[in-house]
């Protein structure tokens, strides 16, 4: 059974700007599609947890806060950020 993915305002707006600024826009595309698709799957088994039902879930170079609503088969994504791993040039 798979979950709806729905994303805060704050957390679209930080993805668009993060794309908008970047030079490597299919990495991003490529890593925010597979966020989508590892939530609606099983966001469970993904990530890590924090305070339920908060979880964090790192696609590099991408990472989200995100809610678990079993009951309602939701999940929801309400911190998004870019982050640079060392020697990352982009």
């Amino acid at each position: 059974m798979t979950y709806t993915v729905v994303w805060k305002p704050g957390a679209e707006s930080a993805l668009t700007q993060a794309w908008i600024e970047a030079t490597d826009r299919r990495t991003l595309t490529e890593a925010a599609d597979t966020i989508d698709a590892l939530l609606r799957a099983s966001p469970l088994e993904v990530g890590e947890s924090r305070a339920s039902p908060t979880r964090i879930l790192v696609v590099s170079p991408l990472a989200v806060y995100y809610d678990v609503s079993e009951d309602d088969r939701l999940v929801t994504v309400w911190a998004m950020w870019r982050f640079r791993e060392q020697g990352d040039e982009r």
